[in-house]
This record gives C-alpha cells, sequence and structure tokens, in this order.
C-alpha cells in the first residue's frame, strides 16, 4: 500500500499563497510555492516557517509565475529546500522577473520604512533579499509542455498548456497509477493575446482552483468603457490611472489601447506605461511567440506608441506632466509597486479616475477601493479618497464559474476526491454546490495547514 499524505499549506479557504506539499514514499513534491497577500494575518503567515522540513523536500513544480504561486520561493531555499524547481521555459522567465522585482520592492521598502519610521519593527527587513531571490532563480530547470516527464520511478509529471499568463500550465502528476490533477489558475475560453485551455480527461485527485467560483464575468463592452474614460479625463484635464498586474493584464491593456488608437476611436493622448516589470514581461512575449497570438508586427508597433517608464526619476516627471494622460503601472490590486506612487499624489484630486481591472483580494488597497474607501494608507500615511473609482472585471485573466465548469467537462471518470482551492469562502462554497448540482461530484473544502491522507493500492 502506498499512502500520499497532502499538507494544503496556502490557498486553502483563501486566495493567494497557493503551495501544496505531497509525501510519497519515492518523492516529497510541492506544487507552487506562493506568497499570500491580502488580509494581515495572512501576510504575517509569510514570515512564520512552513510547518514541514524544507530540505526534505525533492522537487517543486510550478504552475505558473505569478507572485502568489511563487513568491515563497526565496524563502523555502532559506528554510533548507535544495532540490529543483520544474516549470515551462515562460514560467521561469515571468518568475524570474517577479522573483528579482519583488525582491528590490521589499529592500526598498523596508529601507523607506527605516528611513521614515513608519514600521513597527526595529529595523523593518525585507521578506527576501535580492541575494535570496537569485539563490532560488539559480534552481530553476525548465522543461516542455505536453510531455511526460520522470521524476521517480513510479511518479511522473507532464504540463498542460492553461491560458491564464503567458507559460500557465495545470499540471498532472502521476504518482503509483493515479492522476492527480492541479488546475493552477485557470484562462479564459476567449482571450485577446492567449489560447483556450486545454483541458483534462482523467483525474482521480483533483486540485480545482475557484477564484470566480460564485460569478460569471458580465458582458462589458471594454471599447466602448475605455473610450469614455479618456475622453472625461481629457475633459478635465485629469489623469486615468490603471493599476495594472505587469503579466498579461497590462499587455492587454496596452493591445487595446494600441487597437483603439489605431482605429481612430482614441486622440493621441499620452499614454504611460510605468511597471519595469511589465516591460520584462513584454520581452518575454517576444522570446516565446508560440505561446501568444500577438503577431510580431502588432507587438512592435504596439509598444513603439507607449511610452515606457524605466526609472524612478521618470515615474516622477510622469507625475509633474500636467497633460490629460494616461499610467498604467503595477500593481493590479495596489498592494505595492509604482501605482503607489502616483496613487499617493492623485487620488486625492477629484479630475483622478482610478480603473479597477480584475480581481481585488481581501484585504488589499484594490478591494478597499473597490467597496468605497474614503481614504487609504499608503507608506503610513491616509490620503482621502476623492478620485473617482471605476471597475471593470470582464479583462480578467480567470475562468468563471461557467468556464470552470467547462474546463471540468473533458474529465471521464468520477474522481476519487476534488479539492476546490484558491478561492474566497463564499466562492468556494457556491462552487462546492454548483459541482455537486452539475457533475453530481462531492468536493471538499479543504483548511489552511490542513493534512489529508490518501491510501494508492
Amino acid at each position: 500500500m502506498n499512502n500520499v499524505k497532502i499538507h494544503f499549506l496556502g490557498a486553502a479557504g483563501t486566495v493567494t499563497g497557493s503551495k501544496f506539499y505531497l509525501e510519497t514514499n519515492e518523492l516529497n513534491i510541492m506544487v507552487d510555492c506562493g506568497m499570500f497577500q491580502g488580509l494581515k494575518e495572512l501576510r504575517e503567515a509569510n514570515w512564520q516557517p512552513l510547518p514541514i522540513d524544507a530540505s526534505k523536500l525533492d522537487v517543486v513544480l510550478l504552475t505558473h509565475g505569478h507572485l502568489d504561486h511563487t513568491g515563497y520561493l526565496p524563502r523555502l531555499v532559506k528554510e533548507g529546500f535544495r532540490g529543483q524547481v520544474i516549470a515551462t521555459a515562460p514560467t521561469l522567465s515571468i518568475a524570474s522577473i517577479i522573483l528579482r522585482d519583488s525582491a528590490k520592492i521589499h529592500e526598498e521598502e523596508a529601507e523607506r520604512a527605516n528611513a521614515e519610521g513608519y514600521s513597527q519593527h526595529r529595523p523593518a527587513l525585507p521578506f527576501y533579499s535580492m541575494a535570496e531571490a537569485e539563490k532560488a532563480i539559480a534552481l530553476f530547470v525548465s522543461k516542455e509542455k505536453d510531455i511526460w516527464i520522470p521524476l521517480s520511478e513510479d511518479i511522473t509529471v507532464r504540463f498542460r498548456y492553461n491560458g491564464h499568463i503567458i507559460g500557465a500550465t495545470f499540471i498532472e502528476l502521476d504518482i503509483f497509477g493515479k492522476q492527480f490533477i492541479f488546475s493552477g489558475d485557470v484562462g479564459r475560453t476567449e482571450d485577446l493575446l492567449l489560447w483556450p485551455p486545454e483541458r483534462p480527461r482523467w483525474a482521480d485527485y483533483l486540485f480545482l482552483e475557484s477564484t470566480y467560483g460564485n460569478k460569471l464575468h458580465p458582458n462589458e463592452d471594454v471599447d466602448r468603457l475605455l473610450i469614455n474614460l479618456i475622453k472625461t479625463t481629457i475633459q478635465k484635464r485629469g489623469n486615468l490611472i490603471i493599476p495594472s498586474f505587469a503579466v498579461e493584464r497590462l499587455q492587454s491593456l496596452m493591445y487595446i489601447l494600441w487597437k483603439l488608437y489605431k482605429k481612430n476611436r482614441i486622440p493621441n493622448i499620452p499614454l504611460f506605461v510605468d511597471s519595469p516589470m511589465g516591460n520584462n514581461v513584454l520581452d518575454v512575449f517576444r522570446n516565446h511567440p508560440d505561446w501568444h497570438k500577438l503577431p510580431v508586427a502588432e507587438y512592435r508597433a504596439m509598444c513603439g506608441h507607449f511610452n515606457i517608464i524605466s526609472s524612478y526619476k521618470d515615474t516622477w516627471k510622469t507625475i509633474d506632466d500636467q497633460r490629460p494622460k494616461v499610467v498604467i503601472a503595477g500593481s493590479g490590486m495596489v498592494t505595492g509597486g509604482r501605482v503607489l506612487t502616483y496613487l499617493k499624489q492623485m487620488i486625492d484630486d477629484p479630475s483622478t479616475t482610478v480603473l479597477l481591472v480584475g480581481f481585488q483580494a481581501e484585504g488589499t488597497r484594490g478591494r478597499q477601493l473597490l467597496e468605497g474607501a474614503h481614504e487609504i494608507k499608503i507608506r503610513g500615511k491616509y490620503i482621502p479618497v476623492k478620485a473617482k473609482i471605476e471597475h471593470l472585471e470582464s479583462l480578467s485573466a480567470h475562468a468563471d464559474q461557467f468556464e470552470l465548469l467547462h474546463w471540468l467537462e473533458e474529465i471521464r471518470n468520477y474522481p476519487e476526491k476534488v479539492f476546490l482551492i484558491h478561492g474566497e469562502p463564499l466562492a468556494l462554497d457556491a462552487f462546492r454546490v454548483k459541482i455537486k448540482n452539475v457533475l453530481g461530484w462531492n468536493a471538499h473544502i479543504p483548511k489552511l495547514y490542513e493534512t489529508i491522507e490518501v491510501p494508492i493500492s
């Protein structure tokens, strides 16, 4: 009898911090290794050592490169992990960019907190340093998708295209003849830049994201909304600030605005992209053309139309620029990055519009703005919110409830266990009921740090 012990170390009862640890007789495997974001109690959990012996972990498999799936890797290495981190080549490129950018932000925030004295910690320390990020990156090993890769005598893995962001996959793990399927983040069936996700055909144990398990994305006229917001921005002689995830969302917004300009549907308003990480992600699109739909000529023309900012000095030049303008800046949930500098200077101005795109997790500034906060705290100071707040949901890179059910349709067997992960409590429970009603499957919602042992004969 072979047993697999599953530890739910993240994305259990919450959206962020994806970490799933599988103990087997042959190998110890972690699928994803993300940071918690959002609620303070979750962010504080990032600083606690994992309840496992990291030195006994053999391999980490990554579904994709987002911070909530990769951002704990430097800490894992610090705790003793020395194995390989395996994923597709574009995923590892994205993860390298994100870890380096995140380390830089952690170091800068700690330095600023110590200089301005707004941290409760003396001294404030970065969550991880650039040197620690580089140690994690040194363990990266890229593999092709669609090929079964042996990890041990009785364990193999395969990465399958999943949309969502460039390089993203779902993971099929064959463990002692049983199929363990980790959905990662499932992409949209119709996406501006990416192909539709592939779908699993067999799942004995299914780990399924539920970010939008209780919602359908609205059928919004994205072009019309952006046209109207830009017209209003010009009339007010103000600024349209779009906090954006640097991977996929930023490139999608650029492409939409570029197409609107080409068709003379918006005037030649200055368009700024202020996300060093987002700029580097553009290179990943150029280097991996088989992973997306964007033609090379369109890519070059689009990039040439934007003012792409690299230095922090140019961030301030952009803020001081009195022309009406559009600024796309990281981060998407307003948790950090260059967008904080813009909002600190502009969110108290009624001529400013802030357009939130995509999911805003509990405890983030993005969620606070979405829920009508009259002030937000940025770098130790409370800033009144006088800007108009708009929200665009249909650009989400996550499948909604209907698309998640579509993703499951080709599974030919009745899974032995279905675990709903990567969702907030209401979404998880609603999706549990929906799966039962539509597919007849019983799904379990694991709690954070829960451990489940499954026997495999």
